[in-house]
């Protein structure tokens, strides 16, 4: 199959930031290619990116763990280059199946490395996690810290980056981008693609947002006597549209550079959860109900990055303010109520998002597997 433009296949591309990535990276030239097996997303999320980008979508339904599936998907759509979304990740799942995680996540990433190097395509992109500093020493956390992660889910994505590392270093024709996350949240400001978790949220933002639309009747916020400006726990909550876009200046930088890199993807500052919620009253008109409860083992007072690498070498900055990711947070939950199970009928796609290229059928392209 010949394409008049880049493919680059997103592992997990339907998935919350994955299909944040796939718009980022179709506005900016490339052809995403999707490879997901609808464990952690929803297939409708597919409908919503046709909607948005007036393309048909490229999806391959599978697991990336079929490593022989994987060489055939990266073959066939000619992929330059790979972005590694798919894995499992919530922290305290991960302390009770750790032998899941490690499966999922190295096992994963191994198949997908060895697929790529079966075909000839060693640019990668992996989704790594702030999390492998663990409690660090001072703030803001640089990449040169020491990392020490304290959760089964936080070694894995550590035992991930030493495998890159350790092939890049075999290696030099693989060109491979590490990105540490921080705390991402908010939603396309369209209000067509968001965070739609299984159950009870994991994370701050959409907790309080299924709060302030009655889904549940308050916020318990974790420990009120940390040593902080009001006593809450600070982190650096980071615009999920700013981190799309920072896969896209990495990819461009493996590209163009043709070195390996190691970066933090935040803001490079913190934010306590009392200025989350007081930014959330403003941006939506609802106060938000909370309570305090005593504080979490392993929580730590503070943690934001040092962002200074991710803007020498990729030329990134986060743009987005924590007002701007609390009103797309709530313009998201607003119309989408059951999340992704809300009907497309009531979908319309946001003015400034027109299509820059001549529209397409809206009914995905599904290709695969059943």
């Amino acid at each position: 199959m010949t394409l008049d433009k880049p493919s680059v296949l997103l592992t997990g591309g339907a998935g919350y930031i994955g299909s944040h990535t796939y718009v980022a990276l179709t506005e900016a030239g490339y052809r995403p290619v999707i490879l997901d097996d609808f464990s952690n997303s929803h297939p409708v999320v597919l409908d919503r990116l046709a909607h948005l980008t007036g393309q048909r979508v490229l999806c391959e339904r599978g697991d990336v763990l079929q490593t022989g599936m994987v060489a055939e998907v990266l073959k066939r759509y000619h992929c330059v280059a790979a972005v590694h979304f798919a894995g499992l990740k919530a922290v305290g799942e991960s302390v009770q199946q750790p032998l899941r995680y490690y499966h999922t996540n190295v096992s994963g990433l191994l198949s997908l490395l060895q697929a790529m190097d079966s075909v000839d395509c060693r640019s990668v992109v992996f989704s790594s996690s702030a999390t492998v500093y663990g409690d660090p020493a001072s703030v803001p956390i640089k990449e040169n810290f020491p990392c020490a992660p304290e959760s089964p889910y936080a070694r894995t994505k550590l035992a991930c980056e030493d495998m890159l590392n350790s092939l890049a270093a075999s290696n030099p024709a693989w060109r491979i981008g590490i990105l540490r996350y921080f705390n991402p949240v908010g939603a396309h400001a369209s209000g067509l693609i968001g965070e739609d978790p299984h159950g009870v949220p994991n994370n701050l933002m959409p907790y309080v947002t299924q709060v302030a639309v009655g889904m549940r009747d308050k916020l318990r916020v974790f420990g009120s006597d940390y040593p902080t400006p009001d006593g809450t726990g600070v982190r650096d909550y980071l615009h999920v549209t700013d981190l799309s876009e920072g896969h896209v200046a990495a990819l461009r930088a493996l590209i163009a550079k043709n070195q390996s890199f190691t970066v933090n993807l935040g803001t490079g500052e913190g934010i306590s959860v009392l200025g989350v919620l007081s930014a959330f009253g403003r941006a939506s008109g609802r106060p938000v109900p909370f309570e305090f409860v005593p504080r979490r083992a392993g929580d730590v007072a503070q943690y934001f990055a040092d962002v200074s690498q991710a803007q020498a070498l990729l030329g990134w900055r986060a743009t987005r303010t924590i007002e701007d990711m609390c009103r797309d947070s709530w313009h998201w939950q607003q119309k989408n109520p059951d999340g992704y199970r809300t009907s497309m009928s009531s979908m319309q796609p946001a003015s400034s998002h027109r299509n820059q290229e001549p529209a397409m059928p809206l009914q995905p392209t599904v290709a695969g597997t059943a």
